[in-house]
């Protein structure tokens, strides 16, 4: 008798451990997944505010051509080739921001400046991002977590390489 209380306390505990574990790990898919969303976001933003440096006085036409093709690409960029278009983007708006400066009109510097404060922001959102990414990652290298397929079908997150970038 008593050893079948101690089994079934020890069964109970067991189950409870499972489903704390399986609850955790769908709260930090969760947290993958609206990092994500947040980043994508400020991303699309900051494409949009790309392509108005691009259509304004700041870059010469050819530039301006670059960095139109490289806002278009990161903003329409599938997930496989979203770091590519986003380095790309990176790099034309560094040209661009290192040529322009000098003769930006006031309406151009309220540009740039957003562009910097979005900047800012991406920062921010690549590292809560990648927070979660790692805190994900780690909870599911747990043995218990894949002897009972704790994660179902959720596919194991991922960041991606623009996210080291200096933006």
């Amino acid at each position: 008798m008593k050893s079948a209380l101690i089994l079934g306390f020890v069964l109970l505990v067991g189950l409870w451990y499972l489903s704390f574990s399986a609850t955790r790990l769908d709260r930090l898919h969760h947290r993958v997944e609206t990092s994500w969303a947040n980043l994508d976001v400020l991303l699309q933003k900051r494409a949009a505010i790309a392509l108005e440096i691009a259509h304004s006085d700041l870059a010469d036409p050819a530039s301006s051509l670059l960095l139109t093709g490289a806002a278009y690409q990161a903003r329409d960029a599938d997930v496989e080739h979203r770091s590519v278009a986003e380095s790309g983007l990176s790099g034309a708006l560094s040209l661009i921001l290192s040529d322009g400066l000098a003769h930006a009109s006031d309406s151009e510097k309220a540009l740039l400046q957003e562009l910097s404060a979005l900047t800012a922001k991406i920062g921010v959102a690549i590292a809560i991002h990648t927070d979660a990414v790692s805190s994900t990652q780690m909870v599911r290298k747990k043995l218990v977590v894949k002897t009972f397929r704790l994660a179902g079908t959720a596919p194991l997150p991922v960041t991606y390489e623009f996210e080291s970038d200096v933006l």
